[in-house]
Parts: C-alpha cells; structure tokens; sequence
C-alpha cells in the first residue's frame, strides 16, 4: 500500500507540476521556426550595453549563427573597434576594407566590404582597430547620427536579420547603431554592477526614440553568464526580472569555458560544440525571438 501511494504520489507531481526555467517563470521549448518563402526586407537589432564583458559579442555571433541554422540571412555587423565579432567569425581584418570605410565614403558599395563566413547563410561586416577614429571623423558630419542607417539600408533587402554588435559605450557610434536600429537586444550579465548601469542605457534608449528613430523598441533583456550554483547569480536575475518583467527573455544563457574555446577556434558555439548547453541555449534564444516577433 505504501509503496503504490508513493507512485500514486510521484505520478500526479509529474502530471501537475508546470517546468520552471532560471527566470521563475514556465519554461517554454519555443517550436522550430517555419521556412521563409523568400528573403527580407531585414529587421535591424542592436546588441548593446555600454559595459563590457557583458556577452554582447559572444550573443552576436551565436544568435546569428543559430538564425542562420534555421534559415534566415544573417548579416552580423562588427561595430566594435577592438573587432572581437570579426575575430570570433575568424574573419582576418587587417589591411582590408572595414565598416569604418563605409562610414567615411557613404556612397561606397557595402558589398565591396560584406565577408561571407564558414556558417552558411552568415555574412559579416569587419571592423578593426581604425573604427576607433569615426567619432572624430563624424563629429562634424551633417546628420552623422543616421549615416550608418544610410549604409545598411543599402543591403537591408537582402537579409531577414541585421545583427549590430556595438561596442561598449554610449558614443555616437552607439547611437548610430540605436538610429538604424529596429529594436535593441540587451544583453545583462547575472552580476550586480552589470544591473547598476542599464537605467543608463534605457534612459538613451528613450532619448534616440524621442529625438531620431521613433519607431525603436526593447525586444528584451539577455541574462548571461548565470551560475545557478551561486546566490549573486540567482539574486541578480531574480532582479533583473523584478525591473523588467516580460521584457526578459526566458533563455538564460550560462557561464561556460566553452564560449572562449569556441572564440579562439574562429566559430560559433553552435558548430564548435552543438550538443554543448550553451549551443542549446542560443538555438533557443533564435527559437525564442522568432516567437516573439523580434524576426521574422
């Protein structure tokens, strides 16, 4: 009799119990993303917080690489002048022609400067060490806030996605990258300091929706490098979801040696290591995002 209550028991908890993911909220599989018929106009996504070390490059290149694996024509754009996406797509940038060339010379034809990757259905935009000189090369530009919005356009017909890995700060490039931008992807590391300074980066997020691109929106806030084994890990997050609520997305990206090992091989997690979790988990981010309506 006891032992058939125990299974009775341990039957209902597995038929009522609802699975919970990090965020406390249920953990939805999201289905594989249909087909497309056809290819763009692209949606335009910022990856941007003004703080470093945060997973924004690490975010580009894999959520790029996980559209790509369902189909979408990615062109991830490196905005960064350490160059660390293009490094990490193991693009060579050195005495070649760079997004800062693009910047300088609008009329210049961006595929002139488009670099196809190892990852089928992935371009990149370089950059390097020179982008470092365009915010006082633009300072005098007339409308400088919009130029690469006037580059990218150019191309935009031709992708389903714009990646843009901004580099961290909140400088014109930034804001550049904000004007051209349909929505913002905000990645958070699960680490207090990280959380300190977002009120920062939505307040600028407002002014260039207020003053230059009206129509920009949160597609949602990125929690990564978590380590549910630690207290500030779960604190941070369990925060994080406090401020934003329903803006945070429900894939939570945790801390892996694998990110690095991936980064020096030149490729994405999701080629490096496709079973690994953190592969897993930036399929289901793309998953995710396409059940939003963050892309098509």
């Amino acid at each position: 009799m006891t032992t058939e209550k125990a299974r009775g028991s341990k039957k209902k908890a597995s038929t009522d119990d609802t699975p919970m993911g990090p965020t406390g909220r249920p953990y939805h599989g999201f289905a594989t993303p249909p087909k497309l018929d056809g290819h763009g106009p692209a949606r335009i996504i910022a990856l941007c917080n003004q703080k470093g070390g945060v997973g924004k490059t690490t975010t580009t290149i894999n959520l790029a690489a996980s559209l790509a694996q369902y189909g979408r024509r990615v062109l991830a754009v490196d905005f960064d002048p350490q160059g660390a996406l293009s490094a990490g797509l193991g693009i060579a940038t050195h005495d070649v022609p760079t997004i800062y060339d693009l910047l300088l010379d609008t009329k210049r034809d961006p595929h002139d400067v488009i670099v196809s990757t190892s990852v089928e259905n992935l371009d990149v935009i370089p950059a390097n060490i020179d982008l470092s000189a365009a915010e006082v090369h633009l300072v005098n530009e007339v409308a400088r806030e919009t130029i690469l919005a006037r580059v990218l356009r150019k191309v935009s017909g031709e992708y389903d996605v714009i990646l843009v890995d901004c580099q961290p700060s909140l400088g014109i490039l930034t804001v550049n990258a904000l004007t051209a931008s349909h929505g913002v992807l905000i990645p958070l590391e699960c680490e207090f300091f990280a959380l300190r300074g977002v009120a920062l980066l939505i307040e600028t997020i407002d002014k260039v929706r207020d003053r230059l691109n009206p129509s920009i929106t949160l597609d949602g806030v990125l929690a990564t490098m978590y380590d549910p084994r630690t207290l500030h890990s779960r604190e941070v997050l369990e925060r994080v979801v406090e401020a934003f609520g329903d803006d945070v997305l429900e894939t939570v990206i945790g801390r892996t040696v694998k990110f690095p090992d991936a980064s020096v091989s030149g490729v994405p997690i999701t080629k490096f290591a496709p079973e690994h979790p953190a592969a897993q988990a930036y399929l289901r981010l793309a998953r995710e995002l396409v059940a939003r309506g963050a892309v098509a």
